[in-house]
């Protein structure tokens, strides 16, 4: 069976449904297309569903608090603490509520892309479907080692947490931890996605507890008894701390908190009815922003001096979540938000596991394999388990604890994803940008788009790519002046090299054999808005890099077509909007709300 290319030229009519239901078979999957068929510049596409593939197992329910689960974690609880000890009050706040927006206007591109096209690999996908394959290649590998790096600084965390207890053998916990992690991600999409599900409420329940807690005690009700006000914004080196530089290193934490929003285009492929549920979940996210980050950064600020002792040095990091509930009192709720924090540091270990393995998944499906083709392999259940247990592998990493320092090796994995999360948004930006190019450039009407946030064209790809790219400049600026420090500096842009690398390596590698030059001699249709290309010019174009022609790109190819799965939903959906307006809505709208 013939597999559709990606960037080939657009069909004269519209593919069947039952076309983009089936894909090819099991047996041929992952096999190429003949190149000799396939246009210049052109790639064939995997399906987005396979028997005993992937299944579309997580609700929306499932998907709203994976959305929560992986934001609310060891960034928001454990690094709050580096970034008030380095940047001080107001860098924290101005930090995170920058890079809150840049966030924002990243998951509503990413939503019109993801809702249109809810395929495996999410923005990987997307940045080598409509900006290049060999940047694509580039930044799938980058962010699968984000996410198994994930997964290594979430364990280094639990030692970090479980130092409010004990020091004993932290290298144990965090090998059970894994053991634990693995378990629940070998078996169906639905474990995980409850598990998700679960941990996310209380992590939910424990931050606005928190802040109705942290206003409490900043009006008085403390240990010591006193209004605090902004004390703490008045001490010595505070508001701003270590200056310019203090500032500059803040975004790199703030970007380390809010990572795992891009992820959400990850479990596209595994939603039921995403054409409803993906601008929901991204919808939701603003007020997630706005609740659980800035008032908590408000809070944190207000309540924890910068130089309160052991907030963040080389051997350790204390929660200022935990140092907030010890100044009301309570030794009881102090170990009690440890345990909410440690239940949430298994959160996102499990949320990054989970996007690290279907990144590697995605990886070895594409047309022209990025990754070994035996990391496509899948059990009944639909679980990659080879790509599981590869991105797993590279926790090892936190049992190196011991010779190096907890709050050292978990300062440095923190950088190292907190850029890897800048260049994934950097990468959506991209995406978004040439993705709308050729939206309008193939003369297709917006309104056809399933979901489309209308305020933000037609500048956020430009406003996304130009502030994220700002940040990964300045971010490293304390790592340099006023005195060079070479792991620091490593840590904050070591990735850069490593992107371009591979992405010349690709493009080196295997692009010329993908561009016989049989191919080359066969001309490209005209689109609705332009003209043919003489084929010398398309030769000496594809010759020298990848970038996609926005004019030929396929926008019909794996777009979402509703099945009688999704059908269900809808019947649901009004079967829900009847209960609302009947005799018993008060009852439905509260059981609704706790849902």
């Amino acid at each position: 069976m013939t597999v559709s290319p990606v960037e080939g030229p657009q069909s004269s009519s519209p593919q069947h449904p039952d076309d983009i239901k089936k894909g090819p078979s099991s047996e041929n999957y992952g096999a190429q297309s003949s190149l000799s068929e396939l246009p210049v510049g052109a790639l064939p596409v995997p399906p987005i569903d396979r028997e005993n593939g992937l299944h579309r197992g997580l609700s929306v329910r499932q998907v709203s608090m994976i959305a929560i689960a992986g934001t609310i974690g060891t960034g928001l609880f454990l690094g709050t603490g580096s970034s008030l000890a380095s940047g001080g009050p107001a860098s924290m706040l101005i930090c995170y509520g920058l890079v809150g927006v840049i966030v924002y206007v990243t998951l509503l591109l990413l939503g019109e892309m993801a809702t249109q096209y809810p395929v495996a690999g999410s923005f990987n996908a997307y940045a080598t479907r409509f900006f290049s394959p060999a940047y694509g290649f580039a930044l799938s590998w980058n962010y699968w080692f984000n996410d198994a790096v994930s997964v290594a600084s979430d364990l280094t965390a639990a030692q970090l947490v479980l130092q409010f207890w004990t020091t004993w053998h932290p290298w144990v916990i965090s090998l059970l931890f894994w053991v634990f992690l693995v378990g629940i991600n070998a078996t169906h999409v639905r474990a995980y996605g409850e598990l998700e599900y679960w941990l996310a409420s209380l992590k939910v329940v424990t931050v606005i507890i928190f802040i109705i807690l942290g206003i409490c005690v900043n009006l008085g009700a403390n240990t010591a008894h006193e209004y605090i006000g902004t004390r703490y914004w008045h001490i010595p080196g505070a508001p701003f701390v270590g200056g310019f530089g203090g500032f500059a290193k803040v975004f790199v934490t703030a970007s380390f908190a809010f990572g795992g929003t891009e992820s959400l285009g990850i479990t596209a492929g595994e939603t039921k009815n995403p054409s409803k549920s993906m601008p929901r979940v991204v919808k939701f996210v603003f007020w997630r922003i706005l609740i659980f980050y800035i008032l908590s950064i408000v809070i944190i600020g207000l309540n924890v001096p910068w130089n309160y002792p052991g907030l963040s040095n080389r051997t350790t990091t204390t929660s200022p979540f935990t140092i907030v509930f010890k100044e009301a009192g309570s030794t009881a709720a102090a170990s009690f938000m440890n345990t909410v924090i440690l239940t949430s540091v298994l959160s996102a270990g499990n949320h990054a596991l989970y996007a690290g393995t279907r990144v590697l998944y995605g990886l070895a499906t594409t047309p022209v394999p990025q990754a070994p083709v035996i990391f496509a392999k899948t059990t009944k259940g639909g679980v990659p388990v080879l790509a599981l247990m590869a991105t797993s592998s590279v926790s090892i990493i936190c049992f190196g604890t011991s010779f190096i320092g907890s709050g050292q090796l978990w300062s440095w994995l923190q950088n190292i994803v907190g850029v890897s999360n800048q260049i994934a948004w950097l990468s959506i930006g991209l995406a978004s940008w040439r993705f709308r190019q050729a939206w309008v450039r193939q003369g297709r009407s917006l309104d056809e788009l399933k979901f489309r946030a209308a305020w933000t064209w037609p500048w956020g790809p430009y406003f996304v790519v130009i502030s994220v790219s700002a940040l990964i400049i300045i971010q490293g600026w304390s790592s340099v002046i006023p005195h060079f420090s070479a792991v620091d500096f490593v840590s904050f842009y070591i990735e850069l090299p490593i992107m371009l690398i591979m992405s010349l390596g690709w493009l080196l590698v295997k692009w010329p054999s993908t561009t016989p030059s049989a191919t080359a001699e066969t001309p490209l249709p005209a689109t609705a808005t332009t003209p043919l290309m003489p084929s010398r010019t398309l030769r000496w174009r594809w010759k020298y890099h990848d970038i996609v022609d926005t004019r030929t790109v396929d926008l019909r190819r794996d777009e979402f077509h509703e099945e009688e799965e999704e059908q269900e939903e809808d019947r649901a959906e009004e079967g829900r909007e009847a209960r609302l307006k009947g005799g018993k809505k008060l009852l439905w709208k509260l059981y609704y709300a706790i849902v």
